[in-house]
């Protein structure tokens, strides 16, 4: 019993400590979000800037602009600058698999009142979380406090559980009013992430892609795309960015490779009406009588 009660104040303690190094290297990089920097120098920044302070990235950093809500990552060797955009710095952080997620809406664009949407109702669901709530009433006070601005939740894109290597785990914590849901309970760690839009309040699928990850281990014959598999093996199951692999044939073996099954690819993600869309997000470990919020 007393060694169970240990491991689990580690793991809490990995948890905390994965938030820690996140909230440095939010700060840090927010202050580099300015008109006229580069994407890929950011995102290079936030990588290092987690290592260097004993953390991995969890993913990779994702910088989505405008109506892009996320998946967003710069190509290596990318000369994009920020223009007057709204932009969304997504960053996961891990120690020992154990993950920390958090977003922050930088508006360059002018439109700040998408912003305050999304993180008031980040502010009004955390209040909310304990113990036997659902995520059905996380997603309501989610919905009803973006709408008070006249803006839309996006509503097919969700919160997630977090769990050992695993970044996107049960359960689902929707933006919006659903009924039911799981019932939260003490020591289950969740990453509440609301989105808000003046657009249509829907995403789908852009037709390009920078992320992947494993989803299965099968042997491949080509040397070329066994190469691109080893590499891709380093990350466990969390999602990699294709400039973190080399290879002269990186497009032929990533093709390959999601073919078989054995890649998963996270094509950029895109509102619906073009509208722009606000991103806020939080770590948070239910406790006895609350949450603790490990990126705050």
């Amino acid at each position: 019993m007393t060694d169970n009660v240990h491991n689990k104040q580690e793991i809490l303690e990995k948890y905390r400590e994965a938030g820690r190094i996140l909230k440095i290297v939010r700060a840090e990089a927010v202050e580099m979000i300015r008109v006229g920097n580069t994407l890929l120098q950011v995102a290079e920044f936030v990588e290092t800037r987690t290592i260097e302070l004993g953390g991995r990235p969890a993913f990779p950093c994702n910088i989505s602009r405008n109506q892009e809500a996320a998946h967003a990552t710069p190509k290596a060797g990318d000369t994009g600058v920020f223009g007057k955009d709204m932009v969304k710095l997504d960053l996961g952080v891990h120690v020992d698999g154990y993950i920390a997620d958090s977003a922050v809406t930088v508006d360059l664009s002018g439109n700040s009142d998408i912003v305050k949407a999304a993180e008031e109702a980040l502010a009004a669901a955390i209040d909310l979380a304990r113990p036997g709530v659902t995520t059905g009433e996380l997603g309501a006070a989610i919905e009803d406090s973006i709408r008070s601005y006249n803006l839309n939740p996006i509503m097919n894109l969700t919160g997630h559980g977090l769990s050992h290597y695993e970044a996107h785990d049960e359960p689902a914590v929707p933006n919006r009013h659903v009924e039911g849901g799981a019932v939260l309970k003490e020591g289950d760690v969740l990453a509440i992430e609301p989105f808000a839009t003046n657009g249509a309040g829907l995403v789908h699928d852009g037709n390009w892609a920078e992320i992947y990850s494993l989803v299965r281990k099968k042997p491949v014959r080509m040397p070329a795309v066994r190469n691109v598999l080893k590499q891709a093996e380093e990350y466990r199951e969390l999602p990699f960015a294709k400039r973190w692999l080399e290879s002269d044939r990186l497009e032929f073996a990533l093709i390959q490779l999601e073919k078989a099954g054995i890649l998963h690819s996270y094509p950029v993600l895109l509102e619906s009406a073009g509208g722009l869309v606000a991103q806020a997000e939080h770590t948070i470990i239910i406790t006895q009588d609350g949450c603790e919020v490990t990126t705050k």
